[in-house]
């Protein structure tokens, strides 16, 4: 058993340092949300099991920590997007594979110099950072919120989420990764879209397609992984598996739906989420998509409410500048779903939840109402 040492540090040269450290020392460590309240920051410590907390001014001792096997590397929290964040548990030997996988997939005849812009305590930021620890990746440390200096000063990949994508300029990457919400319709010629998630090691599945050494599989309409960059198990459970088509019980049921035709997947989204209307399922993100492209709304979300009549009804809120009328969210559901994606019931507010990496905070939606 190994201690867990939870880094306290501004997205920056010095976190990297001391990942590097960590690293070097094959010491586990986890690494903590500065935007946090001193409240949920004990909260997150607590679900990390930390036995310690580093930051500029050395390291602090904790009393209630927990030490994690000496295979695990990383111990991380999910997003929280579809309820309570979990502490999940990455061995060493996921985290290289993850880095050497996307470095393979993405790298031209040079090694990618990447811009690190994402929070690093959720697996898309960090996974950047480990991408020049535990590979041959270098980082181009400059101004967060000016990505296209970035660029400018030499930087080629960058990995953001939709808000960004729509802020910054990116036309001098090489490579744009996309992950977190759904992408919009349009996307630039170097952007990527990657689908995956904490317990994945970060992004699996590229524009569609599994990365090397990655499987996808349906089992029962779930998206089920066999990878290389998986988690061992979580703090307090070990990791769910089920029976895949080839017999192995080895894989991992994400809790998202999709199809998989030939080598492409496509991603529905959550199972928990799905809208029963009248006997018919309907994906919220499937929706979410299409009335985004309506002209005014500036963004949206769809859940299901409880409903006598339908079992569920379906109910859109939307972000507007005043423009969007009920009749055009209706009409273009209609058109571009059917019948039974009509939202029953429409909403204009102010702002929808969402997670710093864009994901919808779907139980927070009814707080809305």
């Amino acid at each position: 058993m190994t201690s867990l040492l939870a880094l306290d540090y501004e997205l920056g040269p010095d976190l990297e340092r001391a990942i590097r450290e960590a690293v070097d020392a094959s010491l586990a460590f986890c690494v903590l949300d500065r935007r946090t309240s001193p409240r949920r920051r004990l909260e997150e410590l607590e679900r990390l099991g930390a036995t310690a907390v580093r930051d500029v001014d050395g390291r602090t001792e904790l009393a209630n920590g927990t030490p994690v096997d000496d295979e695990i590397g990383l111990v991380m929290l999910t997003s929280g997007s579809s309820g309570e964040p979990k502490a999940v548990e990455l061995s060493w030997s996921a985290l290289r594979a993850s880095a050497k996988i996307t470095q393979s997939t993405l790298r031209g005849e040079t090694p990618p110099v990447w811009a690190p812009c994402l929070p690093a305590c959720h697996i898309g930021g960090l996974a950047v950072i480990l991408r020049a620890v535990l590979s041959d990746a270098t980082l181009h440390w400059g101004d967060g919120e000016d990505l296209a200096a970035a660029a400018n000063h030499g930087a080629t990949h960058v990995s953001v989420v939709r808000t960004q994508l729509a802020r910054h300029d990116l036309s001098g990457y090489h490579a744009v990764l996309l992950g977190g919400a759904r992408p919009p319709t349009a996307l630039p010629v170097n952007v990527i879209t990657t689908w995956g998630m904490t317990e994945t090691g970060s992004g699996v599945v590229y524009d569609g397609l599994a990365l090397p050494g990655v499987d996808v599989a349906i089992v029962d309409g779930e998206i089920c992984v066999r990878s290389p960059t998986l988690f061992r198990s979580y703090r307090d459970s070990p990791r769910p598996h089920v029976t895949g088509p080839d017999g192995r019980d080895d894989w991992f049921p994400t809790g998202d739906a999709g199809e998989v035709h030939g080598q492409r997947v496509s991603v529905k989204g959550r199972l928990g989420f799905v809208v029963n209307t009248g006997g018919e399922k309907l994906w919220p993100e499937e929706l979410e998509f299409v009335l985004a492209t309506i002209d005014g709304v500036r963004d949206v979300a769809v859940t299901g409410l409880e409903d006598s009549e339908w079992g569920q009804r379906v109910v859109a809120l939307i972000v507007s500048d005043g423009s969007v009328s009920e009749d055009t969210v209706r009409s273009v559901a209609e058109e571009r779903i059917g019948p039974w994606a009509k939202p029953k019931e429409i909403r204009f507010v102010a702002a929808i939840p969402r997670t710093i990496n864009g994901k919808i905070r779907r139980d927070d939606l009814a707080n809305l109402f």
